[in-house]
């Protein structure tokens, strides 16, 4: 057979392929005789051949085939074919293959070598990709290589100890007295490899941390003789000593110094000097001052080398290099919290980095520019972020945006301020900003009553002249539904008013409708806000107009919003004032009283049911008797049944549709409580949970039917509360008889005032067909007067995919229940 080519002259004729599959003819006829050649088991060219396969291995084709025939050229008594087998074996071989194994013999033997140019191969080849298993089986020879006076192989053998560590950290000890003499070396190599074990060993063991700071002043010894020493051509690299070295240590002070005073102590001076004296013109020595700051600033150093160390960075962002700059960013970006004043001395250099041409520092400069922003400087970071606003590309409007809206939330001069900036937001990156900003802002203008009038004639002049921006259009018709009277009497004190008429407003919401720029949601704000207008304005045969014409919309939101506003001015004109009037001032905090009393399908523990109300919300009776109008009147029958799923008013009016007449004494109807947030009382076994829930006491109490008709049964278990008797705990089992299951299954109950009532999530919202199973609630009911027990329940599911809406009244509560 022939000399098979020289890996030189492979290279030369792959070079020569014009085209891919060209090249790949030649690695297929090469693989080919290559594979020949290992199946007569050629060992003259063995090693040629492995060295071939190697390269196709790098340009990206399959060279697996050549793994056994490493393991032979590891085992060959050559120097030459060593160097090509271990080679073969880093690139060829990992953990995931069990032919490595079959190595650990091999490498054992060559850590025992006479030669320490094979030992140092054996250490190479471990340290790249040894698995958990070698490592444990080869440690000992790595440890002993490790105590060796022989630097070439000391080096080589302490960076096989840290990926020995890495694969099995309970290896970690035995190394432990090898590292004594580490640092005492002179060579450089060795010191850097040493270096790095000890790093590796600190990270991973608060013990070995512990035990190695005692080495810190050999360490700052270490770095101030390089600082110190002279030029030394073999470790000169453009003036600095070994800067490679200088980092390593730089890096294992800031693990030894963090949250150790003594360590940080020892360490602050070399530290200045470091910070002092290392050249800034060359890229080594801002390697060597980067890792001098972060240093600084992980460990318990004084504020004066703090603020050195903010004043490098501040240095950093006028270099040339945009990687210096960007790193320097993100630095301060990290030690602002820590450091706020000291950053704040370059603010100027700051927000002069938002003009630069690189995205990623403009990003960088972006955000170290929002945490810059305090009350002092609020004005004049607004004015430099809004200017950014305007100019920057599209993906940084929406986080420059938020950041906007949250610095003029938290440090806003004046309401007057905040709403400018908000408004010259949603004027400039509207589209960008987040799904909040239009309720946060139509808050904000709520609560300031005393700007009510220049926001609208403000919003009023920005919709004439854009609208494009949805959350910006959405806000003003807001607006100018709430305060349309004040923008069309001309009330404006801080600037002059404008003479606009009631048609012209009303021109500019009917043209909000129409427009192909508005969204669905929009479109709905602006309905919404001439329905309003209805009881603003005179003009309300023309509202009745556009509010009738959109009844029959084929967008379903709005038509569904006509339709019902069209009902307000059919048939409960009387209430429509009342409905439409201003808005109250709106708490964060705050919560939605009735919202939360009668629990809706469980979704969260509902607080006890109770109709007080704060005493400085006044609000006419006869205003909650005309909500209980709407949802159905006083006299409500036993039983009834209605079929059209009619959302309430609020949670409230349904409040009292429930109560209705349901009195203790069966006389007249009480006076319905107005419709307005409650308190939240506690709940009613807050503070008994350390004690059991039930006891035996309501096991003689017989179960009862509340419900039983088209199909839905419900049926209630009774127990007490322990240790309260004055509590009822009312379990409700939900069945179905029918063929289909009843989904949207949701359970409402409300009980007279003497009583306190609270309802619990319920299994879940669907009760099966054919009496598969069922739906359970909990109810409990606190009767601290021990009074007959009543309830009005309701009902409301879907079946057969239609809705189903009922009402009934249990009133044959067991005696045993309540007394």
């Amino acid at each position: 057979m022939p000399a098979p080519i020289r890996l030189r002259e492979l290279i030369r004729t792959i070079r020569t392929a014009r085209t891919q599959a060209e090249e790949r003819e030649m690695i297929q006829k090469e693989c080919a005789a290559i594979r020949s050649s290992f199946g007569e088991e050629d060992n003259t060219y063995r090693c040629r051949n492995v060295a071939k396969l190697l390269y196709m291995h790098m340009l990206g084709y399959p060279a697996h085939f050549g793994q056994l025939e490493c393991l032979k050229l590891i085992a060959s008594q050559k120097f030459t074919d060593k160097r090509i087998g271990y080679l073969g074996a880093m690139l060829l071989l990992d953990e995931r293959q069990d032919v490595h194994l079959l190595m650990t013999n091999c490498i054992k033997n060559d850590l025992n070598h006479s030669t320490q140019y094979v030992q140092g191969l054996a250490l190479c080849t471990l340290g790249c990709m040894g698995s958990s298993e070698m490592c444990r089986d080869l440690a000992g020879e790595v440890e002993k290589l490790l105590k060796t006076s022989n630097s070439y192989l000391r080096k080589k053998a302490a960076l096989c100890a840290v990926h020995v560590i890495r694969k099995v950290p309970e290896l970690m000890e035995m190394f432990l007295p090898a590292t004594k003499n580490l640092l005492s070396e002179k060579n450089h190599g060795v010191l850097h490899t040493s270096v790095v074990l000890l790093t590796e060993m600190c990270e991973r063991s608060p013990d070995m941390l512990s035990h190695f700071r005692k080495l810190v002043p050999q360490l700052v010894r270490i770095l101030k003789n390089l600082i110190m020493s002279g030029y030394s051509p073999e470790h000169d690299v453009s003036g600095i000593s070994d800067p490679f070295l200088q980092v390593r240590i730089l890096r294992l002070l800031r693990i030894l110094g963090k949250g150790d005073d003594d360590s940080s102590e020892a360490m602050n001076d070399i530290l200045a000097q470091v910070a002092t004296n290392t050249e800034t013109s060359k890229n080594v020595g801002n390697a060597i001052l980067y890792e001098t700051v972060l240093t600084i600033m992980d460990i318990k150093s004084e504020s004066g080398l703090r603020v050195l160390a903010v004043n490098i960075l501040g240095r950093f962002l006028l270099n040339n290099d945009k990687n210096i700059r960007y790193v320097a960013l993100t630095s301060l970006l990290k030690t602002v919290q820590a450091d706020h004043n000291a950053v704040q001395r370059h603010r100027s250099t700051i927000v002069d980095c938002l003009k630069d041409l690189d995205v990623s520092i403009k990003r960088r400069a972006m955000e170290l520019s929002f945490a810059l922003v305090n009350g002092n400087n609020i004005r004049g970071m607004m004015k430099e972020l809004l200017y950014f606003l305007d100019s920057c590309d599209p993906e940084f409007k929406a986080d420059c945006a938020s950041g906007i809206f949250l610095a003029a939330e938290k440090y806003a001069p004046s309401k007057r301020w905040h709403i400018d900036t908000i408004m010259r937001v949603l004027t400039t990156a509207g589209s960008y900003v987040r799904d909040d900003s239009v309720p946060n802002l139509i808050q904000l203008i709520t609560n300031s009553v005393e700007m009510h009038a220049y926001t609208v004639q403000r919003l009023y002049k920005a919709l004439l002249d854009d609208i494009s921006q949805q959350p910006l259009v959405q806000v003003a018709s807001w607006c100018i539904g709430e305060y349309g009277d004040l923008l069309v009497s001309g009330q404006c004190e801080e600037e002059e008013p404008i003479q606009v008429s009631e048609d012209e407003v009303l021109d500019v919401l009917e043209g909000l409708l129409v427009s192909n720029l508005s969204a669905p949601v929009t479109r709905g704000y602006s309905l919404t806000a001439i329905m309003k207008l209805s009881t603003r304005f005179s003009s309300v045969n023309r509202i009745k107009k556009v509010v009738s014409i959109y009844g029959s919309s084929i967008d379903v939101e709005l038509q569904q919003r006509a339709v019902e506003y069209n009902a307000l001015f059919k048939k409960y004109d009387h209430m429509r004032p009342a409905l439409l009037e201003r808005m109250p001032i709106m708490e964060k905090s705050a919560t939605n009283g009735p919202a939360e009393i009668v629990q809706t399908n469980g979704e969260t523990d509902a607080p006890i049911l109770d109709t007080k109300h704060p005493p400085n919300i006044p609000q006419p009776i006869s205003q909650a008797n005309d909500l209980l109008d709407l949802l159905g009147g006083n006299d409500v029958v036993p039983v009834i049944q209605t079929t059209a799923p009619t959302k309430p008013a609020s949670a409230g009016g349904e409040l009292l549709d429930l109560l209705g007449d349901l009195s203790l004494t069966g006389g007249p109807a009480p006076t319905p409580a107005p419709s307005v947030p409650m308190s939240q009382p506690p709940f009613l076994l807050d503070g008994l949970t350390s004690q059991p829930l039930f006891n035996d006491i309501g096991a003689g109490i017989p179960p009862m039917t509340a419900y039983n008709k088209n199909g839905l049964k419900i049926e209630f278990t009774f127990e007490r509360s322990n240790p309260n008797p004055n509590i009822a705990v009312i379990t409700i089992h939900a069945t179905n008889t029918t063929e289909v299951d009843m989904t949207e299954f949701v359970f409402q109950a409300a009980v007279p005032k003497t009583f306190q009532l609270q309802l619990l999530s319920p299994s879940s919202n669907v009760v099966p067909a054919l009496n598969q199973g069922s739906v359970t609630q909990v109810i409990r009911v606190l009767n601290p007067q021990k009074q007959q027990l009543r309830m009005r329940i309701k009902l409301t599911y879907t079946h057969k995919g239609s809705p189903v809406q009922d009402l009934a009244e249990v009133n044959n509560f067991p005696p045993q229940s309540w007394q």
